[in-house]
């Protein structure tokens, strides 16, 4: 008896060790979310589009073109569509060879070398600038794949709420605490002796440095394991698109991951609109400075590490379910109250930050491990690719809902008001699933509380 209990308590110490490591792939990498992808290089590759454009404004990457202020966009979107492409074949081939880590390693140091060999996009390099966005943004997808799919390996289905939650609070802890650098240096660039542009670069390149040290934290603690499939059942097979079909036919067996998939698919689109739309709304419709919405970026960083930790808090209480279905209205009164903030309204636009920020990270950290009950033993990168997909992949269709509101109205208020129809549908479809019956149905334990 002590003999098994020595070996349970050896177990859980490797568990938790490997939790640790976990949790600093996303210290690593959300740097690049937040002070490249929120902050710093849209405004900034769009200058520099604008240096090399012609007299019409238009720069001609391949001969085609491209109106220097849509560069910046039409980058982000073929990055998209690279992640779409390789996450399918990455994720397949981490389940049939049960050899997540040096995949994950691959692609995170491909973005962190992409993300620091930002320090010389400068003068007229628009196509450099664009090629290094394209690489790490899809770079940065694919290993996501591989990191979310390490979530049923190292957490005890009890546990996985609190550990996906901690990981997202990592992530918002090093993105706030490295924008703060940021900032300091930006701001300050003359007292360092620096141009403003030089200060830029420095901020996007510290951003790869960040990312590929901190790599190497997860890289060292995580182990691959080998592969489980049930008798007769073959690996999977395929590359790109092929691969992300098979996914979903495979899924068709368990019709309950989805729908679960589904709901998520539409009211993350929501969450996503958010993210990128808010600052267009404080500058465009609310008339706020610069300096505001930086500083409202820092704001929601910060507070979506309380919201992340507390949210997993509720949900041992009362099941990642009600607390996701919580989170969704709170989302919905948060749009309902950003249609009325005043314009030229500072504190009023930090308030509606901050309600963001305490729904933010809960939402997501929580639909994660949420996930994670529903995919079958053995294809957990294959899932997590499609899961993946659905974060980033699809999360079109608000931007163009946000769009074309705004273009037929003329109101930038309607254009946010407008997603308010992703979480109230999300809300219902999430509301729909018997997730009890969908662990079960995906062959796992099920959690006391789900």
């Amino acid at each position: 008896m002590a003999a098994g209990g020595g070996e349970a308590a050896a177990s859980a110490a490797e568990r938790r060790r490997e939790q640790h490591g976990w949790y600093f792939y996303d210290f690593a990498c959300s740097v690049y979310s937040t002070s490249v992808l929120t902050v710093f290089l849209g405004p900034y590759l769009t200058a520099v589009a604008r240096a090399a454009a012609d007299a019409e404004g238009y720069v001609h990457p391949l001969g085609i073109p491209v109106r220097a202020g849509s560069f910046f966009a039409y980058c982000v979107s073929l990055s998209v569509i690279v992640a779409v492409l390789v996450m399918p074949l990455v994720g397949a081939a981490a389940d049939r060879r049960g050899r997540k880590k040096p995949l994950l390693a691959v692609a995170a140091y491909t973005g962190a070398a992409a993300t620091a060999g930002m320090f010389f996009l400068s003068g007229e390099r628009y196509l450099l600038g664009g090629f290094l966005l394209i690489v790490a943004n899809a770079s940065l997808a694919v290993s996501m794949v591989l990191y979310n799919a390490y979530l049923p390996q190292i957490a005890e289905p009890d546990e996985r709420d609190t550990v996906s939650s901690r990981g997202w609070a990592f992530g918002y802890t090093s993105g706030a605490l490295v924008l703060v650098l940021n900032l300091v240096l930006f701001q300050g660039h003359e007292s360092f002796g620096l141009s403003e542009g030089a200060a830029v670069r420095i901020c996007l390149a510290s951003a790869g440095l960040w990312w590929g040290a901190f790599a190497l934290i997860p890289l060292k603690r995580l182990r691959d394991r080998a592969v489980v499939r049930a008798e007769g059942e073959g690996p999977a097979a395929g590359t790109g698109w092929k691969q992300l079909v098979a996914t979903l036919k495979d899924m068709r067996k368990h019709p309950l991951t989805l729908s679960f998939l589904l709901a998520y698919l539409i009211y993350n689109d929501g969450v996503q609109t958010v993210i990128s739309q808010a600052s267009v709304y404080g500058s465009e419709e609310l008339k706020l400075e610069q300096s505001t919405l930086i500083v409202a970026v820092l704001l929601v960083q910060v507070l979506a590490v309380v919201g992340a930790l507390g949210m997993g808090r509720l949900a041992r209480s009362y099941g990642a379910k009600r607390t996701i279905l919580g989170s969704l209205a709170a989302w919905t009164l948060t749009l309902a109250a950003g249609y009325f903030l005043p314009t030229g309204a500072p504190v009023a636009f930090f308030a509606l930050a901050s309600m963001i920020g305490l729904v933010l990270g809960g939402s997501q950290a929580l639909s994660r491990s949420l996930f994670s009950h529903l995919v079958p033993r053995g294809k957990e990168a294959e899932y997590f690719s499609a899961y993946e997909m659905s974060d980033r992949g699809v999360s079109w269709v608000g931007p163009l809902v946000f769009g074309l509101t705004y273009q037929l109205t003329g109101s930038y208020r309607d254009a946010i008001i407008s997603l308010v129809a992703f979480f109230a549908l999300g809300f219902v479809l999430l509301a729909r699933v018997p997730v009890r019956r969908a662990v079960e149905a995906a062959g796992n334990p099920v959690p006391d509380r789900i």
